[in-house]
């Protein structure tokens, strides 16, 4: 994967409301400091990280769509520290995450932007990705970085705390670069589903058929995966609002990054890695690691969202 040097960044897509505050997962939140007993979030007990972990892939989808599963937090933040990082006349930008995460914000959002009218004769409409430390307030509640990143329906974000990536690679064994668009793509693959009506569609099947409700989630989860495979598959065809286009390559070895970071979130892998080793399919939520790689490549093999039909008549 190459960036364009000279591209465009729109840093007015991100909040950033880190501050001075410190990572998310060390220390007492998130999936740190194992086996020492940490904050469980959404939970609000305390616990160990196994059961953090666990009981994500049992809740399913409280606060809001996500990687992993749950979330939320808000407020606008203060750019001005990224403006400054991520201007065209810093040339060391792009070796800072935090810039090459507003350029992938950038070019999912170029794309869906064309691609949602085109395809589901929709009009697209900016969802903002919010940067936090450590715990946040959003439109779906509260939550802390344990949850992983997530996608709020009801105020229309992106949330993520940036040292996720970091346990992304050291955790759950997924370090490679193309990991982190990956992540990013789907959860916009959920603010797509968000605007088109499939999540509310699904919250309704959920509704009317409680005992399919995890089927239903899985559903849902596996096409924000082909979502993410779709633009993939366009993102050297994304420009910014001057004509600069965001990637000069994504090679065959980004595709093999973000298929293993699908395998790595599957909920097969997550459960023998932080449970007791066995598999509990009536708890899957967002899929197995199979399912997770087989829709991402349905979405980059044929860059066509209506590809993307993970649901057929289920909802």
């Amino acid at each position: 994967m190459d960036l364009n040097e000279n591209a465009d960044l729109d840093t007015s897509q991100i909040e950033d409301a880190r501050g001075s505050g410190g990572g998310g997962f060390s220390g007492g939140g998130g999936f740190g400091g194992l086996p020492i007993p940490i904050g469980g979030g959404r939970m609000g007990l305390i616990v160990t990280v196994v059961v953090v972990v666990i009981g994500l892939l049992v809740g399913g989808g409280t606060f809001g769509r996500s990687l992993l599963n749950g979330g939320s937090g808000s407020g606008q933040g203060d750019n001005t520290s990224l403006n400054q990082k991520c201007a065209a006349s810093n040339p060391n930008r792009f070796s800072d995450t935090d810039c090459r995460n507003v350029l992938y914000v950038n070019s999912i959002q170029a794309f869906w932007k064309t691609e949602l009218p085109q395809t589901f004769g929709k009009q697209y409409s900016l969802a903002p990705t919010h940067f936090f430390s450590n715990s946040v307030n959003t439109g779906c509640g509260q939550a802390d970085s344990g949850v992983g990143p997530f996608y709020c329906p009801a105020d229309k974000k992106v949330y993520i705390d940036l040292t996720f990536y970091n346990e992304l690679a050291s955790r759950f064994g997924a370090p490679g670069q193309f990991a982190q668009p990956y992540v990013l793509a789907h959860e916009y693959g959920h603010h797509i589903q968000d605007l088109v009506g499939t999540e509310a569609q699904m919250r309704r099947a959920q509704q009317r058929d409680p005992n399919n409700a995890n089927r239903y989630s899985v559903m849902l989860e596996l096409q924000a995966d082909c979502y993410a495979g779709v633009w993939t598959n366009h993102a050297t065809q994304t420009k910014s609002a001057t004509g600069q286009a965001f990637f000069t390559n994504v090679t065959d070895s980004d595709i093999q990054q973000a298929l293993q970071a699908a395998a790595a979130v599957g909920d097969d892998t997550i459960q023998k890695k932080f449970g007791n080793g066995q598999v509990d399919e009536s708890k899957f939520t967002h899929g197995s690691a199979a399912q997770r790689q087989h829709w991402f490549s349905q979405g980059y093999q044929s860059g066509d969202p209506k590809s993307c039909d993970t649901f057929g008549n289920g909802v």
